[in-house]
């Protein structure tokens, strides 16, 4: 709500419009005049209405309700005593749990809703910005979820002055890939340098007349280039990131320096640690050592300062923002800000208006599914990461560890979590483990037909050609084109092949998920299918993901209240 002057919307405080209805049990954001249509005024009473506790019908006249309200008190006075007049307690409201995940200066943000979220959503839709790049994914789906994190350096705008240089248009400046798992048991999230050397696809970005334009791609920049250079929108820092990792993202959300401020400030400060002092004048930071509560300008100072902490690199500042995240997610889980109906609404405001999102979860009733879905994770469970990086040898960029690298982004493909996960169906899984297990036939038995299912071209011949000059296993041949291209990769066998599969699946590294029995033996001289998948990276290249991240990986869980920045 605008301020308004004296008397306008701008002097009323958004609790005071959180009205309790204890017809409802529930709290309901009552506009003033000026806010609301008489359609919205009818809506509401409606709805107070229809969800009245009595069970009374919007076509039962007052007058007899009240009636038959007061003679059921009669009789239940005499049965029981006087009743009380005192008015009921609010029961609790369930309310919708809306994981609103910004950018890296917006981080993660709780925001409830109510009975009330019709209004909600006409109040706060409109804040929202929205940028079509060409994918229209549904808000929530059923198997993991990509999110794209993407807090901007962009220097115009209000609360963004003084800034570096004025009128810039943004660079990819703090980037990261949330994942949250299938099962929704845990999340890892991947902080991606700045400054790190990569390949940037073509891309197309949609113009404000419609129409869409293409852009040319460029080998060996630095990846912050992905967005706001040469006309670049985030779709493109999707698709840099999609082929970085082997990822298919789902969503992206941006943020630029404003949002920091405004969401430390709307959570009353967010706790942070430093095991020295700092006084950095290029961030203005001025910190002694120890624990702090910081808000506004400080906060953003924080998670931009790097001259003074570390090696005074980015991929320092990047230990400090992963520090700020995890707190400011605890922060929100204890502060008691969804039980608030004020805070939640000033909350609400500060997100919505900070937020730049693709048109897949452009409204605020999407964001809200998307939230709740996600909010299932919890904290002991979020781990951040960096990708594995090595110095250049012109000093101020980095370069992709491709050893540690891929092992990583292998486990986040595979849905393989970075910290201790109780899975479920664990029954399940050991039956499945227990298919790897067991005599293997000589490698010169294995029978297989290999499809190409993995859209990459000629990988049924690649795989074939190794299987045959490598690993000595003569009796494979190419079945073509898989009828559809699949996410992972499966064989498929009979019980008597299964000594050829336990070999197969020990020299490709195939997970035990991806071994499909069947419950008829095959003909003594039968091929099992083996269908490579979009997990398959190239002959010779376990397709199974390791069980453990790589040693040495810089990285942070989000509920260690201990870290201090050194």
């Amino acid at each position: 709500m605008d301020a308004q002057g004296p008397g306008g919307a701008g002097d009323l405080d958004p609790a005071d419009q959180w009205v309790f209805d204890p017809n409802t049990g529930n709290y309901e954001l009552r506009l003033n005049a000026a806010e609301t249509s008489a359609d919205d005024t009818t809506e509401l009473r409606r709805v107070s209405r229809s969800s009245s506790r009595d069970g009374a019908t919007d076509s039962e006249p007052r007058g007899r309700r009240r009636a038959a309200k007061r003679e059921s008190e009669k009789e239940k006075e005499k049965a029981t005593g006087p009743v009380s007049r005192r008015k009921p307690k609010p029961k609790k409201s369930k309310t919708k749990k809306a994981l609103y995940w910004g950018s890296g200066t917006l981080a993660f943000l709780l925001v409830g809703g109510s009975a009330a979220a019709y209004f909600v959503y006409q109040h706060l839709n409109n804040n929202i910005s929205k940028v079509d790049v060409g994918e229209n994914n549904a808000a929530v789906s059923d198997g993991p979820m990509n999110i794209l994190l993407i807090g901007t350096d962009r220097r115009d705008g209000k609360g963004n002055e003084g800034y570096g240089d004025a009128g810039s248009v943004g660079h990819a400046d703090t980037t990261l890939l949330f994942h949250v798992s299938e099962d929704r048991s845990n999340a890892t999230v991947l902080s991606i340098p700045r400054d790190m050397i990569t390949d940037i696809p073509n891309c197309r970005t949609k113009q404000k007349d419609g129409a869409f334009k293409s852009i040319p791609g460029e080998s060996e920049v630095r990846f912050n280039t992905s967005l706001g250079q040469e006309g670049r929108d985030p779709g493109c820092t999707w698709q840099t990131v999609e082929k970085l990792t082997g990822l298919q993202i789902d969503h992206f959300m941006m943020a630029d320096f404003n949002a920091v401020k405004e969401m430390s400030s709307a959570v009353g400060g967010v706790e942070v640690c430093l095991a020295k002092d700092v006084n950095d004048p290029k961030s203005h930071l001025n910190l002694k050592k120890g624990r702090h509560t910081i808000q506004g300008e400080e906060a953003l100072a924080f998670v931009r300062t790097r001259h003074t902490v570390g090696f005074g690199g980015d991929l320092d500042r990047i230990k400090l923002q992963q520090q700020f995240l995890s707190s400011l997610m605890r922060k929100m889980k204890d502060s008691g800000t969804l039980t608030s109906p004020g805070k939640m609404w000033g909350l609400a405001q500060t997100a919505t208006k900070a937020l730049t999102v693709d048109t897949g979860i452009g409204t605020v009733n999407k964001l809200a599914s998307l939230g709740k879905n996600l909010s299932k994770v919890d904290l002991k469970n979020v781990t951040f990461a960096t990708v594995p990086v090595v110095d250049n040898t012109d000093g101020a960029t980095v370069l992709l560890d491709k050893t540690k690298a891929e092992p990583l982004f292998s486990m986040v493909r595979q849905d393989v979590s970075l910290t201790e996960v109780k899975k479920k169906e664990k029954a399940a899984k050991d039956e499945q483990a227990a298919r790897l297990k067991g005599p293997k036939s000589d490698p010169a038995d294995v029978r297989v037909k290999v499809l190409n299912g993995s859209g990459q071209f000629g990988a049924a011949q690649e795989t074939v050609d190794w299987m045959q000059n490598t690993e000595g296993m003569l009796l494979t041949s190419n079945g073509g084109n898989a009828p559809s291209e699949l996410k992972k990769t499966t064989l498929e066998y009979a019980p008597n092949q299964a000594d050829q599969a336990r070999r197969l699946a020990d020299s490709m590294g195939l997970p035990a998920s991806a071994m499909k029995e069947g419950t008829k033996d095959a003909e003594p001289k039968a091929e099992m299918s083996l269908t490579l998948g979009a997990d398959f990276k190239g002959a010779g290249t376990p397709i199974s993901a390791p069980a453990k991240a790589p040693k040495d990986i810089q990285r942070v869980e989000a509920d260690d209240k201990n870290v201090c920045a050194k």
